[in-house]
């Protein structure tokens, strides 16, 4: 669908949906416990049904009330599975370890920008520890149970191979080791997940150079609220800082969520920035969207993974600010953003990716005319309620082009 935005200025309360990293997690937790599970507030995206689906596939169990499951854990494990993965990156790396940690010989699958996303690092450890791919592109196939040990992963690739195996490592019967062999990025995600554990009655720990994991542990069922996502808040944190008014709720103040840094990111008004983002990966769009409205320069780096994202984040950034009358450089691992104090409007594709398209309608706010976004549909993969709680905050879409 395309959607037309006039500039306007947004104003009010909009409850933040549920984090998405929090939510895979403790569906992937709950469905690993003996027993039932009752997880509240949970936001309903495109990525959480893979997940849920993921799961179900190896044997749990999910009754889903609007923003209410019930997960009962898996009693029994198939001895294959057939796992769509959809467009979910999380989904693919968290669930390959699980399933040949569990003994499911299993089939993955996925589509859009997914068979191109690289699973290099399990292909290889994974091949190490009892589990063979049988096909070198997606649809994967693997077969074999995972045996523990010494696993060595690259830090700067993704942290969710590291959460993968922090799930699958605590089901085997020896204990195991990840071994850094490079700065872990984007570690509040790992945070993220090592919180989760514990709250299931699972632990992981750090030991410096990595993380130890014994073995024969048992995920304990719990009953939790998902708390509110950063990364989703941080369109609003950006509004607010070119001009709207809109107060936020169901956030975590005590959050280990790593893109709460929007909240210290925002604080300094519309000055121009340099910002390291090897640890906030998914915060880039919207900040790109905050350095566009500056007085001074922007220098966004470290953000060289954002290429295999949905999209080539990058690049859809860079054409999507300048395509409204940016000035938007794409370097080696970022991006420099000259400031004009105003956009001018136009068409962007959304390429897909959900973050752009959230992000174009924040910049639409300020522009001087119209920016039309195609392919807006994208936004159901993380925020399915963006454009309802946009336009009950005072912003001006055009419905007819949504229907």
């Amino acid at each position: 669908m395309d959607v037309r935005i006039s500039p306007s200025v947004l104003k009010g309360h909009v409850d933040i949906p549920a984090s998405k990293s929090c939510a895979h997690r403790a569906l992937i937790c709950a469905a690993l416990a003996d027993g039932v599970s009752q997880l509240t507030g949970v936001s309903m995206s495109d990525d959480i049904y893979a997940t849920i689906g993921a799961m179900t596939a190896l044997g749990a169990s999910f009754e889903v009330d609007g923003t209410d499951v019930t997960v009962t854990g898996i009693s029994s494990v198939p001895a294959a599975a057939d796992i769509d993965c959809c467009e979910s990156g999380s989904t693919l790396r968290f669930i390959i370890p699980i399933a040949a940690a569990l003994g499911a010989d299993s089939i993955f699958r996925g589509r859009g920008r997914l068979p191109q996303r690289p699973i290099d690092i399990y292909k290889r450890e994974l091949s190490a520890h009892g589990v063979t791919f049988t096909e070198p592109e997606m649809p994967y196939s693997i077969t074999g149970r995972l045996t523990g040990g010494r696993f060595e992963m690259e830090g700067n690739v993704s942290s969710q191979f590291i959460t993968g195996l922090l799930f699958a490592l605590p089901l085997l019967d020896v204990d195991s080791e990840i071994v850094l062999t490079s700065k872990l990025e984007s570690r509040p995600y790992v945070d993220i997940t090592i919180d989760m554990l514990r709250r299931f009655g699972v632990t992981a720990e750090d030991n410096g150079s990595g993380f130890r994991i014994a073995g024969g542990q048992h995920y304990r069922p719990c009953d939790m609220h998902i708390e509110g996502d950063y990364s989703q808040a941080a369109f609003f944190c950006v509004a607010n800082a070119i001009g709207s008014d809109v107060d936020m709720g169901n956030l975590d103040p005590d959050s280990v969520q790593g893109d709460k840094a929007i909240l210290e990111l925002t604080a300094g008004g519309n000055a121009g920035f340099s910002a390291d983002c090897s640890d906030i990966p998914d915060l880039v769009p919207i900040l790109s969207v905050l350095a566009a409205y500056s007085t001074g320069r922007s220098v966004i780096y470290n953000a060289a993974r954002l290429k295999i994202k949905e999209s080539d984040r990058l690049e859809a950034v860079s054409a999507m600010l300048n395509g409204l009358g940016g000035n938007v450089t794409v370097t080696d691992d970022g991006l420099i953003i000259e400031p004009l104090g105003q956009l001018t409007g136009g068409t962007v594709d959304s390429f897909g990716d959900h973050r752009i398209v959230m992000a174009a309608a924040i910049a639409a706010l300020g522009c001087s005319g119209d920016v039309v976004i195609t392919g807006a549909e994208a936004v159901k993969k993380s925020y399915p309620g963006f454009f309802s709680d946009y336009t009950s905050l005072g912003g001006k879409i055009n419905v007819s082009d949504m229907e």
